[in-house]
């Protein structure tokens, strides 16, 4: 009972970050952005939201630093795509470059730092309940605001006017604006909120996860929160499934190579990318069904009419 606790609430923490960071590129792609920056902005989030939590001894701080930062990458984004037109899929590989190189300088002082990390909720009698207690009532703050804000961005997208204007741009932008809607400025809300969940998922891996931080601590959790998007075919309710599903596959990989079973680590070490690479061929191979969720001008940019 013990150990199905312990690997339940490694599961929770493994796959937070990944949901924080697929929900807010989901609400980006919806609008017809496609931002592969994910991975630069979450280890800008992760820096930056320790060095905020180290030198103002506040978690809190710290998660708003890593937001800030994940924005401010997300803005030059926007500038470079929305503002000139400029390739999405290039000028997110190059965001994610300097992302990783800034984030570097940022922590090259705090690398071997500690701090105490989040706090987790404690409400007696209920957190100290056999099994379910700290899975349900014993988590830190990211974890319910995770599920919270996916719960958010499902209302938004199917029950509010504003969601269904960002989905409409989504699939054709040049109607919307003929209708005048200001599709730009929708799309430059959408990237800055995504930039804002990439930054806290990032922070919350240095602040809770770990905490600490290191140097390419993210490991590529951008480029599979962006698979993860694909994956629920750009809903939120199954992008919980999805974060879920593959934060399993991590934790599992390290309590296999635990038991001692002679499979070398370094296959272990790769599950989770392997999963990623699988999921995107099972649902490329099924377009007709999964493909036709995705936004239809999605990576397009949108040049308005003078």
């Amino acid at each position: 009972m013990g150990m199905l606790e312990a690997i339940t609430l490694s599961v929770i923490a493994a796959s937070t970050p990944l949901l924080l960071a697929a929900a807010g590129e989901l609400v980006v792609e919806r609008s017809g952005v496609l931002n592969l920056g994910v991975e630069g902005m979450m280890i800008m989030g992760a820096a930056c939201g320790f060095a905020g939590a180290y030198f103002a001894d506040s978690t809190l701080v710290g998660a708003l630093a890593g937001m800030l930062a994940g924005t401010l990458l997300a803005l030059v984004f926007a500038l470079l795509t929305l503002g000139l037109a400029v390739n999405q899929v290039a000028t997110g590989l190059a965001l994610t470059i300097l992302g990783t190189g800034l984030s570097g300088l940022i922590g090259a002082s705090l690398v071997g730092q500690r701090i105490a990390g989040a706090p987790q909720l404690a409400i007696p009698l209920l957190t100290d309940l056999p099994l379910v207690g700290r899975i349900l009532f014993g988590q830190d703050a990211f974890v319910y605001g995770s599920v919270a804000l996916l719960a958010g961005i499902w209302w938004f997208l199917y029950r509010t006017r504003a969601g269904l204007v960002l989905r409409a741009i989504g699939d054709n932008p040049t109607s919307a604006h003929a209708l005048g809607y200001p599709v730009l400025w929708v799309r430059l809300i959408a990237v800055l909120f995504g930039g804002a969940c990439a930054g806290l998922a990032g922070a919350y891996l240095s602040l809770a996860y770990t905490p600490f931080f290191s140097p390419g601590m993210t490991a590529g959790r951008g480029w599979i929160a962006l698979a993860l998007v694909v994956f629920a075919s750009w809903r939120p309710l199954r992008l919980v499934a999805g974060a879920y599903l593959f934060g399993t596959v991590t934790i599992l990989q390290l309590h296999t190579q635990a038991l001692g079973l002679g499979i070398p680590s370094q296959l272990m070490t790769s599950l989770p990318y392997l999963a990623t690479i699988l999921v995107l061929v099972v649902i490329s191979r099924t377009r007709g069904t999964a493909g036709s969720a995705a936004p239809a001008s999605l990576g397009t940019a949108f040049v308005p009419d003078r």
